[in-house]
């Protein structure tokens, strides 16, 4: 297959990109990426020199470019990555979202149509359902009830996948993860975001009383999901992957403490942000069934390994790296 992936710079996308190419060799994989503030090319400096690699830096709304890129490099399959993320940026500048996460994935979309790609893979989150009470779980079927302007982008990015699918044909897929975690995630999410912050000693805020619920799952157990999705998924199927791992933050947070031996008094905690949606669980057994998937790290060990890589990473910064991870934590 000759693969473009999109946002193969970001966290989950490089992890992929790595993975794929480990698994999958003889692949061609061209990755565009708009390198924006939450890429870094450090993510895939180990494979820049593999023969079947190739780095595009540009944005998924740019059609001109896209269509050259199907062409030029004869593209089999998309999966597109490439997104804005965090929730709270999305209050501020919601245009961002709905730019890149809509009208970018409707210029794949058409890409993807255009020189008949086999396969377009969506990557969405488990956000575009909503909240769920103290009981029960997402699955491929509940209903779409994103609550922010990020999910709410995500989930009319999922609906034009589908409807690209039912009217025109492409073969599609969407996975819907839970929370990720691991090495090389950007420090305004929430793991990366405590950890650096009580290295420093620093204050961690914990929104409201700390009792909303994530479900945790090792960025490497989702794109070893991604790839048997590409690989075997049916087309216009929707697949939910989670971890069966759910944390309140409060705990999380005195989870991450504990490993690191610092005082919970660093905790403070600070008024919720709007629409907060309250917990996030999935019932990945789908996947797991028709695709014979299932996470394989424990999270203990998970977050040491990614407590030990945001250290080793952090105490190699120079003075100008620390102050850019500075301003993100403020």
């Amino acid at each position: 297959m000759n693969v473009l992936v999109t946002g193969g710079a970001g966290f989950i996308g490089s992890h992929f990109i790595r993975h794929l190419l480990h698994k999958q060799q003889g692949d061609m994989v061209v990755n565009l990426d708009a390198l924006t503030y939450a890429a870094d090319m450090r993510n895939l400096a180990d494979i820049e020199e593999n023969y079947h690699y190739q780095f595009i830096q540009g944005n998924i709304e740019n059609r001109e470019l896209v269509y050259h890129l199907m062409r030029t490099y004869e593209i089999d399959v998309i999966v597109n990555f490439a997104a804005e993320t965090h929730v709270d940026r999305s209050i501020t500048q919601p245009d961002v979202f709905i730019g890149t996460n809509v009208l970018g994935t409707q210029v794949l979309l058409d890409a993807a149509l255009h020189f008949g790609a086999s396969r377009f893979v969506q990557i969405s989150t488990d956000e575009v359902y909503g909240s769920l009470g103290e009981a029960g779980y997402f699955t491929e079927t509940s209903p779409l009830a994103p609550s922010s302007p990020y999910s709410s982008s995500k989930a009319g990015a999922d609906l034009l996948v589908l409807a690209y699918h039912r009217t025109f044909g492409l073969p599609v897929n969407i996975t819907r993860c839970s929370n990720n975690y691991g090495p090389h995630q950007h420090p305004e999410k929430l793991i990366p975001r405590m950890i650096t912050r009580a290295m420093q000693n620093k204050r961690l805020p914990v929104y409201g009383k700390g009792e909303n619920v994530r479900d945790w799952l090792h960025v490497k157990d989702h794109a070893e999901a991604v790839l048997r999705v590409l690989q075997q998924g049916k087309s216009g199927e929707v697949y939910n992957i989670g971890g069966h791992n759910e944390w309140n933050n409060l705990s999380l947070v005195k989870l991450l403490l504990e490993l690191l031996g610092k005082d919970e008094q660093l905790v403070e905690y600070v008024q919720d942000r709007p629409g907060h949606d309250l917990r996030y669980a999935i019932d990945a057994s789908k996947i797991q069934q028709e695709l014979d998937w299932k996470p394989t790290r424990s999270f203990q060990e998970g977050l040491i390994e990614t407590i030990e890589w945001y250290m080793e990473r952090y105490a190699k910064l120079d003075v100008g790296e620390r102050t850019q991870i500075a301003q993100v934590l403020q």
